[in-house]
């Protein structure tokens, strides 16, 4: 519930510990979290904070979420994202790559220093595995596919193969630009994210 605990219970305060001394679980990425054209609790991101709450997990949920972000530039603010208790960094970076034609190499290169930056600190990784578009060729494609499947299994990090399964190329799920979801489409992207989700929290807190 909503009470502290306290010290004299033998439990950690959590609901009244301030959030800034919380453990976090950090959602880096671009407008997919940031919730571009939804409200900020209608955000995937928020959503899941919602079910941490209702767990009593006692963890504070950062929207590191910049859109337009790429995999170069969540790595330029990783010092920035890191900041305080992050015990889980869920890294979901690689769309805009993938809608510019970003070299799959330089692409993979950045999320692989962020990987390291966050397992170096003692955080866990989630990497979100994304998809490019088809205008680049089925090369691109498959290689862009290919590199968040290399990565999870180079660097040993828990992976959703593609986040917006589900989502992705359904109307009904999706604003009128076709690339971003709605609500209902965030509500789906944040049950197949807690899949995953959910274990690596329990286990990371409990550290």
């Amino acid at each position: 519930g909503r009470d502290a605990g306290g010290a004299a219970s033998g439990r950690p305060a959590t609901a009244a510990t301030p959030a800034a001394s919380r453990p976090r679980v950090v959602f880096l990425g671009d407008s997919l979290p940031a919730g571009l054209g939804l409200s900020q609790a209608q955000s995937y991101p928020s959503l899941i904070a919602e079910r941490l709450d209702r767990d009593g997990a006692g963890v504070e949920v950062v929207n590191a979420g910049i859109s337009g972000d790429t995999a170069a530039g969540g790595r330029r603010r990783m010092t920035w994202a890191l900041e305080g208790d992050v015990r889980v960094l869920v890294l979901g970076l690689g769309a805009n790559d993938g809608l510019r034609g970003t070299p799959v190499a330089s692409m993979k290169e950045n999320l692989q220093a962020i990987i390291r930056d966050a397992k170096s600190r003692g955080i866990t990784v989630l990497l979100l595995g994304m998809e490019a578009a088809p205008n680049f060729g089925p090369e691109y494609t498959a290689a862009f596919r290919a590199a968040f499947r290399d990565l999870a299994r180079e660097e040993e990090v828990a992976f959703v193969p593609f986040f917006l399964e589900g989502v992705a190329g359904v109307p009904a799920l999706n604003q009128p630009d076709g690339l971003h979801p709605n609500a209902g489409g965030a509500a789906r992207v944040a049950d197949v994210v807690w899949q995953a989700l959910e274990p690596i929290v329990d286990e990371a807190v409990a550290r």
